[in-house]
């Protein structure tokens, strides 16, 4: 029996709902009605605006097909309203789309998907807002104990649905600290990495993002205590995430916070500023 005051394990993510099935079958559809006009994903990708990996992960129902997204697949692949007419469905799935997260990480995942702001220092991986599919993938393929291939699919495909969060307007504020052994390590091999790398690239240029790196030759670092996230909820109250050896913690203590908020206003003194970040990032892949 487990202890009150013990932290909750980590669960299989529930899939009960059915969305999943839903996003897979218009994946599906997309891929089979692409293929019978006999286009690539890069053409569909060129003319409805979206990047070819988006379009890959779709037909592969690892990731949600947006309600903007399938009013332009319709038309580029004269559908007849086909798409169209499941953006309803698709809203309301998206509505249910949280409860495919375990059920541990639910509470914090709901924070994360309507946040103000959203503040993160990683120190031993690149976060699952950041991550590409590909790294994702190499990130629980290697947890041991070892997951099951359906399992893993599960949990990549609920990690970037959270990367839903960049699109939503009024755009939240982001701030991003890692450390550079994090983006150093090529947790998947050397093109992963690469391809990691430049997505991290592409996010930092937004206008609502701030990147920086934690350079390891620093002689002064003011959290030694491990990674965190900070949020500004829809509420506008102020709380704090931590997770180790698969026990979450979400801080609502208004002082634990306020030291949180504290460590990390020092340590965006302390690392690159966000041009010197992205110049760092842009060298390593030069120089790989």
């Amino acid at each position: 029996m487990q202890h009150p005051e013990q932290e909750p394990t980590p669960e299989t993510p529930s899939q009960e709902d059915g969305t999943a099935h839903l996003f897979s079958a218009l994946g599906k559809q997309i891929k089979a009605l692409r293929e019978h006009r006999g286009m690539k994903q890069t053409e569909l990708a060129t003319a409805v605006n979206f990047g070819a990996d988006l379009i890959s992960a779709i037909e592969r129902g690892v990731r949600t097909p947006q309600p903007e997204l399938l009013d332009v697949v319709d038309d580029a692949l004269g559908a007849h309203g086909m798409f169209k007419a499941s953006v309803p469905d698709v809203v309301e799935a998206l509505k249910k789309n949280r409860t495919r997260h375990p059920d541990w990480y639910r509470n914090y995942a709901k924070l994360e998907s309507e946040a103000l702001e959203l503040h993160d220092y990683s120190n031993q991986t690149i976060l699952g807002l950041l991550q590409t599919e590909a790294y994702a993938r190499a990130v629980f393929s290697q947890r041991r104990p070892l997951l099951d291939e359906e399992t893993i699919e599960k949990r990549v495909a609920d990690r970037l649905s959270r990367q839903q969060v960049f699109q939503k307007w009024p755009a939240p504020e982001f701030s991003f600290i890692l450390e550079e052994v994090v983006l150093r390590r090529p947790i998947g091999g050397y093109d992963v990495q690469r391809q990691q790398l430049r997505n991290l690239l592409e996010v930092g240029r937004a206008r609502n993002v701030q990147l920086q790196v934690m350079q390891t030759e620093r002689f002064e670092h003011c959290n030694l205590g491990g990674a965190f996230t900070l949020l500004v909820a829809k509420n506008e109250k102020h709380v704090g995430y931590t997770e180790s050896q698969g026990h979450p913690r979400l801080i609502t203590d208004s002082q634990e916070v306020r030291e949180l908020e504290a460590r990390y206003a020092i340590m965006r003194t302390q690392a690159l500023r966000p041009p010197e970040s992205m110049a760092f990032i842009e060298k390593m892949l030069g120089d790989r």
